[in-house]
């Protein structure tokens, strides 16, 4: 539980100073969906930028810390929903109101309280008055169900405003598409506003399809191609309990290498195309280079944390006095 505060602190300390970030939330695959596609979900946190409403954004308050956008399968036909930070974490309002430990029932009365609360024009009531069914759960409670990885990079009021009003202005209709329209490719849409051509596809580890790791690794290598704006990562751990642990994300190659089904075919298919069996080894050296686990895990030493929020303090009194 302490590693768990320390990431909610260290996440809302940068609503909380002049500094306002975009960040790709990296978040792990679970359940049996996950198992058949490990490439896990990936979400954009913004930490200046709140929701207006449901479908609509807004510059953040004193005292807010920020909004999760993403695109989902089947979530009431929108092409995004922005949930509060810590409601899209854990399923509670305040930060101060999660559990130390949960299992499966607990996180249903959690996301269920929540929704009548704040969801119900999106997931109404059944008829009998108990909980709708359907995806809905994916927009609050996230921190229960998977490890989360945050990579996160510094943005400008002006950058903020531009996006508000972009968004806002767009028609939020879902044409989700899991090869070319997926959770993925709207995360690099959205920092790629930002930071025009930051975020890239890969043709070798992930046979052109956008993944969430391809983004995480994109960011990681234009922060260091940018050491102009200030970068950091770090992990929120899934929240103790008995529902099942998620899994390592992994790139689409990945998946096809460490799959035992696919063991056999690709050894055949190296062997009598040995073109295409040095490029699947080119793409898995590459791709081996970039571990989430091991990037974000750095940022969770409190000595970091420390000079990390005495760096954003010097930022914030530097600009209050015009520097």
């Amino acid at each position: 539980m302490k590693r768990l505060r320390i990431s909610l602190l260290w996440l809302v300390s940068g609503a909380a100073m002049a500094r306002a970030d975009v960040a790709l939330l990296l978040e792990e695959p679970f359940g049996n969906f996950g198992g058949m596609n490990p490439t896990g979900h990936a979400a954009i946190y913004l930490s200046h930028i709140c929701a207006a409403s449901l479908l609509s954004l807004r510059p953040c308050g004193e005292g807010e810390h920020g909004v999760v956008i993403g695109r989902y399968y089947r979530v009431v036909g929108y092409d995004w929903v922005a949930i509060p930070l810590i409601p899209y974490l854990y399923a509670v309002d305040r930060a101060e109101q999660v559990p130390e430990q949960a299992g499966s029932r607990e996180v249903a009365a959690l996301r269920d309280n929540y929704r009548r609360g704040h969801l119900e024009k999106l997931a109404p009531d059944e008829n009998d008055g108990s909980a709708p069914p359907g995806d809905w759960t994916q927009l609050v409670g996230a921190a229960y169900d998977r490890t989360i990885y945050v990579f996160e990079i510094q943005t400008t009021e002006d950058q903020d405003a531009k996006f508000i009003q972009a968004f806002n202005s767009r028609p939020n209709k879902s044409h989700f598409n899991l090869l070319f329209h997926n959770c993925a490719d709207f995360a690099r849409q959205v920092i790629d506003f930002y930071y025009p051509k930051a975020i890239h596809r890969s043709f070798g580890a992930d046979v052109g399809i956008m993944t969430p790791k391809q983004a995480a690794r994109c960011m990681v290598r234009y922060s260091k191609r940018h050491s102009d704006l200030q970068f950091s990562s770090f992990v929120i751990t899934q929240v103790p309990g008995t529902v099942p642990r998620s899994r390592a994300v992994r790139s689409v190659l990945e998946s096809l290498i460490k799959s035992k089904r696919y063991v056999v075919p690709l050894a055949s298919l190296a062997i009598v195309h040995p073109y295409v069996g040095g490029g699947l080894a080119l793409a898995w050296v590459e791709d081996g280079h970039f571990n989430p686990r091991r990037v974000a895990d750095s940022a969770l030493e409190p000595e970091t944390i420390a000079r990390q929020l005495q760096a954003n303090q010097v930022a914030s009194r530097r600009r209050g006095a015009g520097e």
